[in-house]
């Protein structure tokens, strides 16, 4: 059975993620996403399988008697602003940062916004069902196809609006697109704000390429193409855009956790930071709270996932909240995260400074090691009752005494266990890691 994850349902596309399965997701969100008689959105990243895809679930939103309006290649974030400024239900054909074979189903409630468990367990309720009814359209019933590839251009605008009228002038960027679908906003967006694009990396899909040694989980070619051409920074997108890691002027990557801490720190002292607060991860490193602590800056934290940090800065009113991983929620200013928007507001931050980005990052925050381990075992659904893996758990937090932190849990997707230990050193980090990687297998087992 279908299963949404943190962001939406993925799997090999044609394999996991059939076209059959995808028609019957449409006729699903069509019923409960959308109003009688309405309209929904879709786009998609420049995946392969994308097309293919996308026609499946254009064709079961309207076999349903819902007009579909194709919104070709654009960034999640630009699906989800317009489809807030339309008041529509929407759909993002992406696997994001994960490799071309992938593809997943991103659905979104009227207005661009995340969708409620009770709405993801409704639409899986219905998968679970007969696809077809009893009282199936016909005719002039049944939805149309149409497209509206400008409405991209709308995206751009209001992006470029984020400014304020403040300018980029004088400021060289470069900017790798992962080969996805930020190859015709990012540039636009950049030259827009007055800021001079030195260099273009993965600007060139072929469906099979997109996040293939680029982008925001392989920066190195953009580090390198920032020291070449003397650039201020560099921004790191992924497949679909909601995310960006950055590079400094000296070719150091700003990783989430830095960024979030600027933008935190950025507008608290401009007043400008609602409740004086900010939403992170459970995987935020300890870095970041000893750093917001210090600077009379609230943390509130989340399990891992964009839509949990989206959902408390909702319960909240809080305006700022993110990931390590680089999804940044500015909340007044988007409905999910937006790689190019975070982009260019760090861009907006240097120039208001008149500091280099190496400089600022180097001083928000000192960054404990942290060490990350992926275990795989035979059955990663034991872990809870693994009473001697969360002995050891207690015995490495007893040795760190506060000066670090450990955190594990079963991947949500796979035969996982996910270990993440930070500690005083890289080399205590990397003991602690291997002491609970052996402990998770000698219960677990290898698979």
């Amino acid at each position: 059975m279908l299963r949404f994850g943190t962001d939406g349902v993925r799997g090999v596309a044609g394999r996991e993620l059939t076209p059959e399965l995808v028609l019957a997701l449409g006729r699903a969100a069509a019923r409960v996403l959308a109003a009688e008689g309405g309209a929904f959105l879709v786009g998609r990243d420049t995946r392969l399988s994308g097309p293919m895809l996308q026609a499946a679930l254009s064709a079961g939103l309207a076999a349903e008697g819902i007009d579909v309006v194709d919104l070709g290649v654009l960034p999640t974030p630009g699906v989800a602003a317009v489809a807030a400024a339309r008041q529509l239900p929407a759909a993002v054909i992406s696997a994001s940062h994960n490799p071309y074979l992938d593809n997943g189903i991103k659905l979104l409630a009227p207005g661009g916004h995340k969708l409620t468990d009770a709405q993801e367990e409704t639409i899986e309720s219905l998968l679970a069902g007969p696809s077809g009814r009893a009282d199936a359209r016909a005719g002039a019933g049944l939805g149309r196809l149409t497209t509206d590839v400008a409405a991209g251009q709308g995206y751009c605008d209001s992006v470029v609006a984020a400014m304020e009228g403040r300018r980029l002038d004088g400021m060289r960027v470069a900017v790798d697109c992962a080969n996805g679908a930020a190859v015709s906003t990012a540039g636009v967006i950049l030259a827009a704000a007055g800021a001079d694009v030195v260099a273009v990396l993965g600007d060139s899909p072929d469906g099979t390429n997109i996040n293939a040694g680029c982008g925001s989980t392989a920066p190195q070619a953009l580090a390198a193409a920032v020291v070449r051409e003397h650039a201020d920074a560099g921004l790191a997108l992924d497949g679909d855009a909601d995310r960006v890691i950055a590079v400094d002027d000296r070719g150091e990557v700003v990783d989430g956790d830095r960024l979030l801490a600027l933008f935190a720190r950025d507008l608290h002292e401009r007043r400008r930071l609602a409740g004086d607060s900010v939403v992170v991860t459970v995987m935020t490193n300890l870095g970041f709270h000893r750093a917001m602590a210090a600077a009379g800056i609230g943390v509130v934290q989340t399990a891992v996932g964009d839509r949990y940090v989206l959902e408390a800065l909702e319960s909240k009113g809080w305006s700022l909240g993110g990931e390590q991983s680089g999804h940044i929620v500015f909340r007044d200013l988007a409905t999910t995260g937006d790689g190019v928007l975070t982009g260019l507001l760090l861009l907006d931050l240097l120039a208001r400074r008149g500091e280099p980005l190496s400089k600022l990052a180097a001083a928000v925050m000192v960054r404990l090691p942290q060490v990350l381990r992926n275990v795989r075992v035979a059955d990663h659904r034991g872990l809870e009752a693994a009473g001697p893996v969360w002995e050891e758990v207690r015995r490495v937090e007893e040795e760190l005494s506060g000066d670090g932190r450990v955190l594990i849990r079963p991947s949500g997707t796979e035969p996982l266990v996910r270990v993440m230990v930070e500690a005083g050193t890289e080399a205590a980090a990397s003991g602690a890691a291997d002491r609970l990687e052996a402990a998770i297998l000698a219960v677990l087992g290898s698979p």
